[in-house]
């Protein structure tokens, strides 16, 4: 194959140069961000030679190349003058629903910063429950400076919010948190405190309480920041950049955001804090329930991100919020329903199943129930939402409020709790817990047993099968390199693999974030991001495993590999960890394929029935080919 060839002819038909914002490559797909992806002629991509296919996703657009895609990509730059930084490309000019783009936005702020602000309200709300106890006393010296710990982030928030924005709207993040500074500086704090009429260059500039723990205010200004910042870097000549860019983007931003910027951000917050304490203070029990039900569906779709600067907002305006506790009861229900499963099912191993995703569920963490157990099997699901919708009932009726922010809705979060409404807000934990329990159990479900039995029926799975193997006819085991749920390829939100465009496999849904090998073999490509692994077993398989959908976006955020490019595995041996849960909370789709790249080679290629769930080292596929010849291992690495 003539790379540099194929190379030219991509760039052509993507739209040329000047369509291509930049150009990334993970395991097997060149990622381009184009200016407009309708100006790339997809029927002429997909018949180039060495082209597998094409698809569009997340506002990518995808060729698909498979082991040579490392070759094309550096004859791609070494031939144009395209960008390879996607984090520093500008946006696509392809139209957004409006609503989705705030939602990503929104999201894409707040998810870097949750550990600060998950961290700092469990301190403060462990430090209430010490007041609560007794153990300390606001007067002390150890409760100020607990107290400073935990105020830290959420005094100085919109500082860790300009430094994501920038990052989110490709601007500078010190020149960002420059402006969050100034905004805080306590000499400002006390001009607004003195009652004087404020102007500057006698422009007024609108008085404001505070701009600490405020939210709007400076994205809105950090949003405005990325555009002037390149307009002045854009009319600026080179020698003066280093100079003029930050001095006059701080220049026209700080003194904008206070005239204009700032009090129209506070003005929105405010607006956003009412109409939620209208709600709830009108209809409360109403607003209650619908949030206690759908919060799990809510966090699903991703827009519970949407909720975070009006949670801070409220609790900044008002010392109090009522959407949190709608979150505690909700991972209740999840945890009761998940627990029902695990006193009804039948089956061994889901019962444990349910019962370890029910208690982990207990702890705030609700992936694993609600998307292994509860929504596997529907009805649990409706479970889960009857028992979030009676806490919330509960909370509605007695005002049940949360009085700092968490990152924990589960057990470990309750000191978050602790204020005058704390027993109501117990009361309705419970109720929400029990009510899944009881309403899982009577609503019934239809058991993984008997699933599994039916399925027997039609198809043996592959560890109880044995197979008549005839003469010059050799078979190879892959065991599973995960524990979690066998799901079919064609299932898998992504046609390069449910096409079969790779070649043919299984997918496995992860109940734990841990890739081991499937077999006897060598380690020939662990991808930079961690997510995608090549592996070439002794018999010749050539085996991809590829960790969630769109994940390579990470850059090996939450990922860690354990052994490198050429180690010698056998099953079970650890390569990768990951972090399920975060992973998840940062909206990706962790369903994980597991390709057999050189399925040509193969007369049959049999997998382990779906809808089972299966533990790391079962048997998972089998693979058949021709003759031993057929069978033996390739020269060249798999993903060379």
């Amino acid at each position: 194959m003539d790379h540099t060839a194929l190379a030219k002819d991509i760039l052509k038909l993507v739209g040329g140069e000047e369509n291509v914002q930049s150009v990334v490559h993970c395991m097997t797909r060149l990622r381009f961000t184009l200016s407009d992806n309708s100006k790339a002629d997809r029927a002429q991509l997909e018949n180039l030679p060495g082209v597998m296919g094409t698809n569009i996703s997340s506002g990518q657009f995808q060729i698909i190349i498979g082991n040579n895609v490392p070759k094309v990509y550096q004859a791609l730059v070494q031939n144009s003058h395209i960008s390879t930084e996607g984090n520093k490309a500008t946006e696509s000019k392809e139209k957004k629903n409006p609503v989705t783009a705030v939602f990503e936005v929104i999201a894409g702020v707040f998810t870097p910063i949750i550990p600060a602000i998950a961290g700092a309200g469990m301190i403060k709300g462990f430090l209430a429950l010490f007041v609560t106890l007794g153990w300390l006393t606001p007067e002390s010296q150890t409760y100020a400076i607990l107290n400073i710990i935990g105020d830290g982030a959420f005094y100085f928030l919109p500082i860790l919010l300009a430094v994501s924005a920038a990052r989110k709207f490709n601007t500078n993040p010190f020149i960002a948190a420059s402006v969050g500074a100034a905004i805080l500086h306590p000499n400002l704090a006390a001009l607004f405190a003195s009652g004087e009429k404020i102007e500057f260059i006698g422009i007024p500039v609108t008085v404001v309480a505070t701009y600490s723990s405020t939210v709007i205010p400076i994205l809105l200004a950090i949003w405005a920041a990325s555009y002037v910042e390149k307009w002045i870097d854009r009319i600026t000549h080179q020698s003066l950049k280093l100079i003029v860019v930050p001095t006059l983007t701080l220049l026209i931003i700080v003194p904008f955001t206070l005239i204009a910027v700032g009090p129209l951000g506070t003005v929105i917050g405010d607006y956003l804090s009412t109409g939620v304490n209208f709600l709830f203070n009108n209809a409360a029990i109403v607003s209650s329930i619908l949030l206690g039900a759908t919060f799990s569906l809510i966090i699903m779709t991703g827009m519970h991100y949407a909720l975070s600067p009006i949670i801070i907002n409220g609790l900044a305006q008002n010392g109090f919020d009522y959407m949190i506790p709608a979150m505690f009861v909700a991972n209740m229900g999840q945890a009761g329903a998940a627990l029902a499963v695990s006193l009804r099912t039948k089956n061994t191993k889901f019962k444990s199943l349910a019962f370890t995703t029910g208690i982990t569920a207990l702890m705030g963490i609700t992936e694993p129930a609600m998307y292994g157990v509860n929504m596997k099997l529907k009805r649990p699901f409706v479970a889960a939402m009857i028992g979030g919708a009676a806490g919330g009932f509960y909370n509605g009726l007695t005002g049940a409020k949360s009085f700092v922010i968490t990152g924990n809705a589960g057990l470990p979060g309750i000191p978050v709790l602790i204020g005058p409404t704390f027993v109501h807000a117990l009361i309705g934990l419970v109720i929400a817990f029990a009510a899944a329990i009881i309403a899982g159990y009577f609503l019934g479900f239809k058991d993984v047993e008997t699933e599994q039995k039916a399925s027997a029926e039609t198809k043996q799975p592959v560890e109880n099968k044995t197979l008549s193997v005839q003469p010059g006819v050799t078979a190879e085991q892959l065991f599973s390199p995960l524990q979690g749920e066998v799901r079919s390829l064609h299932t898998v939100n992504d046609a390069t693999f449910s096409q079969e465009i790779m070649g043919k496999g299984i997918a496995i849904f992860p109940h734990q974030g841990e890739v081991v090998s499937p077999v006897h073999g060598t380690i020939t490509t662990i991808f930079k991001t961690k997510h995608a692994i090549g592996i070439t077993s002794d018999d010749g398989a050539e085996i991809l495993i590829h960790v969630g959908l769109d994940t390579v976006r990470l850059d090996g955020q939450h990922f860690t590999a354990h052994l490198h490019e050429g180690s010698r595995v056998k099953p079970g041996d650890k390569i990768v960890s990951f972090d399920v849960e975060a992973i998840q909370a940062a909206g990706y789709d962790l369903v994980t394929p597991i390709i057999i790249t050189n399925t040509d080679r193969y007369k049959q290629i049999e997998a382990a029935a779906q809808g089972i769930t299966v533990r790391a080292g079962e048997p998972l596929l089998m693979l058949s080919a021709e003759s031993a010849e057929e069978a033996a291992p390739h020269t060249s690495p798999v993903l060379s």
